[in-house]
C-alpha cells in the first residue's frame, strides 16, 4: 500500500527493484532488439547508435526525491516511489540528421503505444534565456498486438523512455554536463553558452542542408541527360588539337569532338563534374562517393585550375586510344584488367604527359609508352 513515509517507501522500492532486475534488463534487450529491427524499414537511415540501461536504484530514489516527494507531501498524498519512475528502462537513438528524429518516432509510434512524449526542442525554444540540448523524448509501452504474444507476456507493462537525438544533439549534452554552472551565473557567462548551444544547433541545420544539396548533385549527375547538359553550360571555344581521333563512349558508340574551354570561363572540375562525365563514359560502373572524390582531389592536385571540359576533352579525345591499349593489356595479362580508373589515368597521361605523369607508375608509363612506340610505328 502507498504511504507518506519517505523511509518505508525507500526499503521497498529497494525491494522492488532487486526483484525485478533480471526481467528489467531482459526487456531491455527485447526493447534494444525490436527497435533496431524496426527502424531497418527507414529507408537510408544511418543511426549513430542505440544504447539501453536500467537506471541505477539510487538513482531511481534521488530523481524521486528531487522533482515528486516535496509535491506529494505537501498534497498528502501516498506514494510507491516506482509509480512516479517511468524510465526505469531507457533506450537512447542516436541520428546523423535532424529531419530523421521525426521519421524515427513516426515508426516507434506504429508499433509502440505512445504514453508521454516530451519535445527538448519546442521546450527551448519557448523559453527566453534557457540553453540545453535538444532532442525526443518518447515514454512507450509495447503495441497491443505485441503484449498479446506469449513472447512479449513478461514485458506486457513494462515502459521505455525513449531518447531521439542527432549526433550533434548528443554531443551537446555531453559537454552540457561538464559546465559545472549554468543558472546562477554571470550574464556574460551565460551569453557565451547561448551562443555555444546556437552554434551547435547551425551545426544541425547546416549538416542536413548539406547532405540535401549533396543528393540533388548526385541525382543531376546521374540524370539520364546530365552529359547533355554539362555540354551545354561549357562555352564553345577552339576545337581540341586533335579532335579528329576516333572518339568512343565505353559502349562503342562513336562520340563527336568536345569543344575547348574558354580560357578564364570553365567550371573547375569537382567531383560532381567529374561523375557526370565519368558515367558517360563507363555508364555500367558504379563509382564510390570517397573514391571519387579523392581521384578528384589527385587530378587537381596535378594541375590546379584544371576545369570540367579540360577532363572531357581529355577523356573525348583519348580513350580510344587507351581501349586500344587496354585490350592489349589485357590479353597479355589474363585475369588482370583495367579498372575505369585506369583507363581515365592513361587518358589523363596522354592529354598532358608533363602535369599527369605521376597518375601513372613509372613501370605503367613504362609500359604504355612502349605500347604507344609500337603502334606508331606499326603505322
Amino acid at each position: 500500500m502507498p504511504s507518506l513515509d519517505f523511509k518505508l517507501e525507500k526499503k521497498l522500492f529497494r525491494q522492488f527493484y532487486d526483484q525485478h532486475i533480471d526481467s528489467l534488463e531482459e526487456a531491455k534487450e527485447t526493447f534494444t532488439a525490436l527497435a533496431r529491427s524496426l527502424l531497418k524499414q527507414i529507408p537510408g537511415l544511418q543511426l549513430s547508435k542505440i544504447e539501453a540501461r536500467v537506471k541505477d536504484r539510487e538513482e531511481c530514489i534521488h530523481k524521486f526525491q528531487s522533482k515528486y516527494l516535496l509535491q506529494l507531501e505537501s498534497a498528502q498524498q501516498p506514494y510507491a516511489i516506482q509509480e512516479h519512475v517511468t524510465d526505469l528502462i531507457g533506450l537512447r537513438i542516436v541520428c546523423l540528421y535532424e529531419d530523421e528524429v521525426r521519421q524515427i518516432k513516426k515508426v516507434l509510434s506504429e508499433h509502440f503505444e505512445v504514453i508521454d512524449t516530451t519535445d527538448k526542442s519546442a521546450s527551448l525554444e519557448s523559453t527566453e534565456g534557457e540553453f540545453g540540448y535538444k532532442g525526443l523524448h518518447l515514454d512507450l509501452r509495447l503495441g497491443a498486438a505485441r503484449r498479446s504474444l506469449p513472447e512479449y507476456a513478461s514485458y506486457a507493462d513494462a515502459r521505455v523512455e525513449v531518447q531521439i537525438r542527432t549526433i550533434i544533439q548528443d554531443s551537446w549534452s555531453v559537454l552540457d554536463h561538464q559546465i559545472k554552472y549554468k543558472k546562477s551565473i554571470p550574464g556574460s557567462l551565460k551569453r557565451r553558452i547561448n551562443t555555444l548551444a546556437a552554434l551547435f544547433e547551425l551545426a544541425d541545420r547546416e549538416f542536413r542542408e548539406i547532405r540535401d544539396a549533396t543528393a540533388h548533385e548526385l541525382a543531376e549527375a546521374a540524370g539520364p541527360n546530365a552529359y547533355e547538359e554539362l555540354e551545354a553550360e561549357e562555352q564553345p571555344g577552339a576545337p581540341a588539337p586533335d579532335a579528329s581521333a576516333a572518339a568512343t563512349n565505353e559502349d562503342g558508340a562513336r562520340a563527336k569532338p568536345a569543344p575547348a574551354p574558354a580560357a578564364a570561363r570553365g567550371h573547375q572540375l569537382d567531383a560532381f563534374g567529374f561523375l557526370r562525365i565519368a558515367n558517360h563514359f563507363f555508364n555500367d560502373f558504379e563509382f564510390t562517393p570517397h573514391k571519387v572524390d579523392s581521384f578528384t582531389q589527385e587530378i587537381n592536385s596535378f594541375r590546379p585550375g584544371f576545369t570540367r571540359t579540360g577532363f572531357n576533352q581529355s577523356m573525348r579525345t583519348h580513350i580510344s586510344t587507351v581501349k586500344d591499349y587496354k585490350k592489349q593489356f589485357e590479353l597479355l595479362h589474363p585475369g588482370d584488367s583495367m579498372s575505369p580508373y585506369e583507363v581515365i589515368r592513361h587518358c589523363m597521361y596522354l592529354s598532358d604527359r608533363n602535369s599527369f605523369q605521376h597518375l601513372l607508375g613509372a613501370d605503367m608509363r613504362q609500359a604504355f609508352e612502349q605500347w604507344l612506340s609500337e603502334e606508331q610505328g606499326a603505322s
